[in-house]
């Protein structure tokens, strides 16, 4: 589709109310400040200009170019100073964009140098997007469903605090990794519909249920939260180990060294990095930086993801000679531990159970 025609004009369109704990819509931040990009329509949708109230029905799917900037946004031939809404005719179609398929609405906004595009969906659809990025749909279904309500958890508590503004979350590791609810597996359907309404809380609220591809073994406090709460404060895994992340070595760059030394005020050239202060289980809560002129002690994880965390997996470090770093486990440690949520799964435990061992004394709430 190259272009789209006005066919009807609309007087009336309103956003449906976005409650604080009991959410049903989810705002998802799926591009961010693009200056073009192709979408694919699947079927008919509707376009709705919110700067005029106009809306325009296109009857027939299709590819066609999203653009802008500051000052307005197009949608094929469809232009707004502001915003355009794009709506799917039916609950079988969806729009393809980045690697996604999404079958919600799509708000198409100015920004600084083209667009954003948020996604409005369904809590429930949001969930089907995330868990097979999250997990793997292959994965057994206890496992999915533990993570079915870590996730469905960790988006109400972020739609509670709403910090972002316009969404409620990222759709990267910022927020949680998801690439929209139209492609449907069966076994994380069954794991939404089975703990559908679900959520974690502690004292009666919720928190930010974190989690993790692999602990090495124990999970510990998150690293930038100062005074955890008992559900985030670490518990013995000891179902993880047989995962290919359990373990790891890697070579850290020194141009990745030296950008966090100047980044972070260092004076001096690199001589060596050792663990400072540990965490009970043996997790590097701090690092020691030599340089020829100073030792400094750095927090752990803040260096791990400045020179790479896909390279430099965890903060559970078992030995370091020179640049080298040998370690267990995979990613910051804190909550559950999805490879260990798996091997719970295997050896039959429930999703309460895996739940139950992660986020300690935390309960399972119907919302």
């Amino acid at each position: 589709m190259k272009k789209l025609l006005p066919l009807v004009l609309s007087l009336f369109f309103a956003f449906a109310p976005l409650s604080k704990l009991c959410a049903k819509e989810v705002k998802i931040l799926i591009a961010e400040n693009k200056p073009s990009l192709t979408v694919e329509a699947s079927g008919p949708f509707k376009i709705t200009n919110q700067a005029t109230g106009k809306k325009y029905i296109v009857k027939k799917g299709g590819k066609f170019t999203v653009s802008g900037n500051k000052k307005e946004v197009k949608a094929g031939s469809i232009k707004s100073t502001s915003a355009l809404l794009l709506q799917p005719s039916s609950a079988k179609d969806s729009f393809t964009l980045n690697g996604g398929k999404y079958n919600g609405k799509l708000l198409i906004k100015t920004a600084s140098s083209g667009v954003d595009i948020i996604e409005q969906t369904d809590l429930e659809n949001y969930l089907l997007g995330v868990l097979p990025y999250e997990m793997s749909a292959s994965w057994p279904l206890e496992a999915l469903k533990a993570q079915a309500v870590a996730a469905r958890t960790y988006t109400l508590k972020s739609i509670e605090d709403k910090k972002t503004g316009d969404f409620d979350l990222y759709s990267d590791v910022r927020s949680q990794m998801y690439k929209g609810g139209a492609k449907v597996y069966d076994s994380v359907q069954k794991a939404v519909e089975q703990t559908k309404g679900q959520a974690l809380t502690y004292k009666n609220g919720l928190f930010y249920t974190y989690y993790h591809a692999n602990c090495g073994g124990h999970t510990d406090p998150m690293p930038w939260i100062k005074d955890p709460i008992k559900p985030l404060s670490g518990a013995k895994c000891g179902y993880c180990a047989a995962s290919k992340s359990a373990k790891w070595q890697a070579t850290i760059p020194l141009e990745s060294i030296n950008k966090f030394l100047k980044q972070n005020k260092i004076p001096g050239t690199f001589k060596s990095v050792s663990v400072g202060k540990k965490e009970s289980s043996g997790r590097a809560k701090t690092l020691r930086i030599k340089t020829n002129k100073v030792t400094k002690e750095v927090n752990c994880n803040t260096f791990r993801v400045a020179v790479g965390s896909t390279k430099m997996k965890s903060c559970f470090l078992t030995k370091i000679s020179g640049r080298v770093l040998t370690g267990k486990g995979y990613g910051h440690g804190g909550g559950m531990c999805q490879d260990g949520a798996k091997g719970m799964s295997e050896a039959g435990k429930n999703y309460k159970e895996i739940l139950e061992r992660y986020y300690p004394t935390s309960k399972i709430k119907e919302i």
